[in-house]
């Protein structure tokens, strides 16, 4: 008889996913945005999302056990984001999920968010252990030495001590006049720009820590010295694209060689990033690494990553949370699954 089939479900933001896993196999999933919602209001309206939430959870586990062809009574355990994230958000998605859970009567698993997005298992088959991931989305940017996700502590090299690269992103766009999301608005505005153009700065050289605050002051003024004439917005949104692409893949590939690491996988919203990916490759071909970039539909938040460390840590054998588990809106990342007593089961 092979593992039970994982529910997981997310809604740390303003995406309400679902995502159904059986032994490392994406079987189905589903997700939800309420970004249309937020595009006027320029970023993520915190009670906004927690309604949206209310009202797809229950559609989007539907369709994803439609995708997968199974009833809900084949499911074997559920697996929820509980942290990090915006606390009436992930209120949503655990209440959903404690209930299922309850009445179904299988174990419940509370995942850390961002080791969600580490899990990059279903495209391409286990981890390889070690391995080095940079996550990159809105609100995160972090370089991690990770062994077994299941078992082992993550070991943080570097993390963004101000702005991440997605919140640069969104807050350029604004200036330069383009829509939310900025990520998306950039990467398209790039495309026929020129990438010399602009002389944006490279923060922080030689530390693998992260600071994209002074970048975005640097475009903010670039843009200022254009009042009064036409913003050439391609050459820009292309300067700022590469300036991010260059501090992201630099560190990342420099992390491998020193720490003789053979595998860089990059996560994350900004994942998405079409010159992201594109430096990742031609960085880590130069460099004998292999690069693991999940495919764009699993790059963004999704259901489907927090299914894939519920079934790790099933196989694992580690213990279910209890079900007064409870969110933690600020929580680090130290393992995959978020409440001590998930871990109990493999500290041995």
């Amino acid at each position: 008889m092979g593992s039970p089939v994982v529910l997981g479900i997310e809604s740390s933001c303003d995406e309400t996913g679902a995502g159904i896993v059986q032994e490392g196999r994406l079987l189905g999933h589903a997700v939800a945005s309420s970004m249309d919602e937020h595009a006027r209001y320029g970023g993520v309206v915190p009670e906004i999302a927690a309604r949206a939430h209310v009202h797809a959870v229950r559609p989007v586990v539907e369709r994803a056990l439609d995708e997968a062809g199974l009833r809900l009574t084949e499911i074997g355990a559920v697996a929820v984001t509980t942290g990090p994230g915006l606390s009436g958000a992930l209120q949503v998605g655990l209440a959903g999920a404690k209930g299922l859970a309850y009445a179904l009567g299988v174990p419940l698993y509370g995942v850390h968010h961002l080791a969600g997005h580490v899990a990059d298992t279903l495209e391409h088959g286990p981890l390889p252990n070690p391995c080095m991931v940079l996550i990159v989305s809105g609100g995160h940017t972090s370089l991690l030495l990770v062994r077994d996700l299941a078992r082992d502590p993550i070991v943080h090299l570097g993390d963004t001590l101000d702005d991440a690269a997605g919140e640069c992103f969104d807050k350029v766009a604004r200036v330069f006049g383009l829509p939310y999301p900025g990520g998306p608005a950039i990467d398209r505005a790039a495309r026929t720009g020129d990438p010399h153009t602009v002389p944006f700065p490279r923060p922080l050289p030689g530390s693998y820590d992260f600071s994209f605050s002074g970048l975005k002051t640097a475009a903010a003024r670039w843009a200022e010295s254009h009042a009064g004439a036409e913003l050439p917005v391609a050459d820009g949104a292309a300067s700022l694209q590469e300036a991010i692409a260059d501090v992201l893949t630099r560190k990342a590939v420099t992390a491998c060689v020193e720490r003789d690491v053979r595998t860089l996988v990059v996560v994350g919203g900004v994942a998405a990033n079409s010159r992201v990916r594109a430096l990742a490759e031609e960085r880590c071909r130069a460099a004998g690494l292999a690069l693991r970039v999940p495919p764009l539909r699993l790059c963004t938040d999704n259901g489907a990553m927090i299914a894939a460390v519920g079934d790790l840590l099933v196989r694992a054998g580690a213990e279910p949370a209890p079900l007064d588990v409870s969110i933690d809106p600020s929580a680090p990342l130290e393992y995959a699954a978020l409440h001590p007593r998930a871990m109990a089961g493999v500290a041995a």
